[in-house]
């Protein structure tokens, strides 16, 4: 069976990305297609046999300004020749869902959510009145356009329930869940000597204002209790201006450095609404309780407050449900029904 992957954009690492590097695993031989490829912010891609860009690679100052490109995405993923697959796997929050599939080729849709900018998320990207009404018949084309190849998937997966929710709400289509996979089997790691176990943790991309990471300085900075972030993005000068001394920003750390804070902290924080939450399933695989926004992918991923014992066990043992093997079989067991 011939595969091809595609996902939006490549230029940077996060939950969505270790998606596709499971996915590579079940399918080594499948190129990645992309509208943008970045191979400084995401060398994790160099594993694909192929990264096949569209033709806004060519276009300078792209790749960093993405966010002003999105009217663009429909003539993008359009543009790509699907004929010789059998089956395209695409992995979207936005327009890879666009691409066009025919005859024998199949297409199943991973979905991180409905394109945020355009749905669940458009007050919050368009907040200023001026530029909600210049941008509105650019975003009802848009909104016209997600809506209708969205019918196009034989099959649409979520990556959480409340993903499966914003699915049937905007798109009106049914949907399977499987939730993303999770490095659970890190085990041995000592907690970190230097901030021993009194901290609080934050882990985000610095980017958007959806990550409510503003919100948690205000309530430490309030507090006064201890916080480590780790991440960095363009708003992270900002952040730091607004924090006071017991906030430490850590910047970006390896994945050895990222389990000693896991495991030595006294809780992560997940201030947002988030569509899954990766760093919830991380933190618990140490057996560290999560403090999160009861909204969203949340809902899934963690335990009940009501038991206030934070057994460590009974936390590792709940991690252990978003395993990648777990993934890749639930993954398959749909391809199998989609490709006959």
């Amino acid at each position: 069976m011939k595969v091809a992957i595609v996902y939006d954009r490549v230029n940077k690492w996060g939950g969505a990305e270790r998606v596709l590097l499971a996915l590579h695993e079940i399918f080594p031989k499948a190129p990645l297609y992309t509208s943008l490829y970045n191979p400084k912010n995401a060398p994790w891609a160099k594993v694909f046999p192929e990264v096949k860009t569209s033709f806004l690679q060519k276009i300078p100052f792209t790749k960093s300004n993405h966010e002003f490109l999105p009217v663009f995405m429909p003539l993008v993923f359009a543009s790509f020749d699907f004929s010789d697959f059998d089956l395209v796997i695409s992995v979207t929050s936005e327009a890879a869902k666009g691409i066009r599939s025919k005859g024998k080729t199949k297409h199943i849709c991973y979905c991180l959510t409905p394109t945020r900018y355009l749905w669940s998320g458009y007050k919050d990207y368009f907040r200023n009145p001026v530029f909600k009404f210049i941008t509105k018949p650019v975003v009802n084309l848009l909104r016209s356009w997600d809506k209708r190849v969205a019918m196009n998937p034989e099959r649409i997966i979520a990556i959480s329930s409340e993903i499966k929710k914003r699915v049937k709400k905007y798109y009106g289509r049914d949907s399977a869940i499987i939730f993303p996979p999770v490095d659970t089997a890190k085990t041995g790691v000592k907690n970190n000597k230097t901030e021993g176990s009194k901290y609080f943790l934050l882990v985000s991309r610095l980017d958007y204002g959806y990550k409510k990471v503003d919100l948690a300085i205000d309530a430490f900075n309030e507090l006064g209790l201890p916080l480590v972030i780790l991440g960095t993005g363009r708003e992270e000068s900002r952040l730091k201006k607004m924090s006071l001394g017991n906030i430490k920003f850590a910047g970006r750390v390896n994945e050895k450095k990222l389990a000693e804070y896991y495991s030595g902290a006294k809780a992560p924080l997940m201030p947002q609404e988030e569509d899954f939450g990766i760093v919830a399933v991380e933190a618990q695989s140490y057996g560290v309780p999560v403090i999160a926004y009861k909204k969203g992918g949340a809902t899934d991923t963690v335990g009940k407050f009501e038991k206030m014992s934070f057994n460590k066990k009974a936390i590792m043992s709940n991690a252990r449900k978003f395993s990648k093997s777990r993934f890749k079989k639930e993954f398959l067991d749909i391809v199998k029904k989609v490709v006959h």
